[in-house]
């Protein structure tokens, strides 16, 4: 695996992102990136980092609305996917195929490319709807990974609990980490 596109949707969850970015951008991978204009307002509210810092941390950096972008077509060279945080409502348009964005269009691609693609919700409580999309979002063949950290491994600060789900993420694609102790 050699490129990776992280989608960062408007939910509250943008640490995990940035901190993905950041460990990914040390190893030897091509990243692009894309944010919802609602992730740019919450990168601002939950980080000391603009936006422009975050795509910093990217090789390549498209807008949500640039359906010409590689991305947007399944022939565009891409190993895997990651939508972290993932909004309901993203999740909503990927269970369903609304391809309306950059973000859900290369969802759909990855999808019928059969590539990995990994959804990181982050909301609680679920409700029915939430349930359902991650259950097709599975049916399709996407990771559905909730922000949900273990404490197996005693974090002791906010940012061992980031890692334990960046790690999680990574874990999906064979990414090897020390980011948190794993289960002995």
């Amino acid at each position: 695996m050699k490129s990776i596109l992280v989608g960062i949707s408007g939910a509250s969850g943008t640490p995990y992102a940035v901190r993905l970015l950041r460990f990914i951008k040390e190893k030897d991978y091509t990243i692009y990136l894309v944010a919802s204009n609602g992730a740019k307002d919450i990168i601002k509210h939950e980080t000391n980092l603009s936006y422009e810092e975050v795509c910093s941390l990217a090789d390549v950096v498209y807008e949500n609305d640039d359906m010409f972008a590689g991305p947007a077509s399944g022939s565009f060279s891409l190993d895997a996917m990651i939508i972290v945080p993932c909004s309901m409502k993203t999740l909503s348009a990927v269970a369903h195929g609304y391809a309306d964005t950059l973000i859900t269009r290369a969802s759909t691609c990855m999808l019928k490319e059969k590539k990995p693609l990994v959804l990181v919700p982050r909301e609680t409580p679920l409700d029915l709807a939430g349930l359902q999309n991650m259950m097709f979002c599975n049916q399709a063949g996407a990771q559905v990974l909730p922000a949900m950290p273990g404490f197996y491994h005693k974090p002791k600060t906010i940012d061992e609990i980031v890692d334990f789900i960046v790690g999680k993420i990574l874990d999906q694609f064979h990414i090897a980490h020390d980011l948190y102790q794993k289960w002995k």
